[in-house]
């Protein structure tokens, strides 16, 4: 039997325990969404397994690791067209299917941020996410809007899906084992077509505002040059961490509004 070698650059951590993955399947299958279904680093295939026994929805998987698509063509018999060997992060989206699909998978640590960027970027394309990843940002994507955990990726996410923390997962269930809780998370794109101001200018605002999370937004946001008239306001006297998303939207409009002069 073929075996996969995890690699720390790739930062994979092989999921092991197979009714983990039961489990992770369930909370996608469960919404009974006829979508196409991607897989992001199959890695050991352990999640993939089940979604081809299970999917009846077109299925597909994108995998960096050429060790681990020999794998899964040798081990699963999974075929040639199922399998796009690539860069999740450097691919074209149209590669995937013609249409929206949900993605499923057990991201890897050291990238789990930008995958939600890249998702993000082509959000109309992407109805549903259940991932893996550490805890610490499964608990900031689905923090309560001015929680102290809030952060770049809570508004910029829950801007466009209603966010859902599912469950933890021990890193003894890992090969090899991380040094830190894993969690379980579904995102699930919500109404909003358009934001209610510039959205590269939101992103630009919302990125600035925690750049300096610890500092007020009258200092954190300087790089704006807004007059006095402007930051007396209150808001400016918060933290960005207290903020909601409609919060930042409200915002965006004021700044954008002054740059226009």
């Amino acid at each position: 039997m073929r075996y996969v070698k995890p690699k720390k650059h790739l930062g994979q951590h092989f999921l092991k325990d197979k009714s983990i993955a039961e489990r992770i399947v369930k909370t996608l299958i469960e919404t009974e969404s006829s979508l196409p279904v991607l897989e992001i680093g199959p890695g050991t295939g352990v999640l993939t397994s089940i979604l081809v026994e299970k999917l009846t929805a077109p299925f597909k998987v994108v995998e960096i690791d050429s060790e681990s698509v020999v794998y899964l063509k040798e081990e699963l018999g999974m075929k040639e067209e199922q399998i796009i060997e690539a860069d999740f992060l450097r691919s074209d989206f149209s590669v995937f299917f013609s249409d929206k699909f949900n993605i499923i998978g057990n991201f890897p640590y050291n990238i789990s941020s930008q995958i939600f960027f890249k998702m993000l970027e082509n959000k109309n394309k992407i109805d549903q996410v259940t991932c893996m990843l550490q805890k610490e940002v499964a608990d900031r994507i689905t923090a309560t809007s001015g929680g102290r955990v809030s952060g770049i990726l809570t508004i910029l996410i829950q801007a466009f899906y209603d966010t859902e923390f599912n469950f933890i997962v021990p890193p003894n269930v890992f090969l090899p084992p991380p040094k830190v809780d894993s969690a379980v998370i579904t995102l699930k794109r919500n109404n909003t077509k358009e934001l209610d101001c510039n959205e590269k200018f939101f992103f630009r605002v919302v990125k600035q505002a925690f750049s300096t999370r610890r500092k007020t937004l009258r200092n954190a946001l300087k790089l704006f040059q807004l007059p006095t008239e402007i930051t007396s306001d209150e808001v400016f006297s918060k933290r960005a961490e207290q903020l909601s998303v409609s919060d930042f939207v409200e915002l965006t409009k004021i700044i954008e509004e002054h740059s226009k002069h």
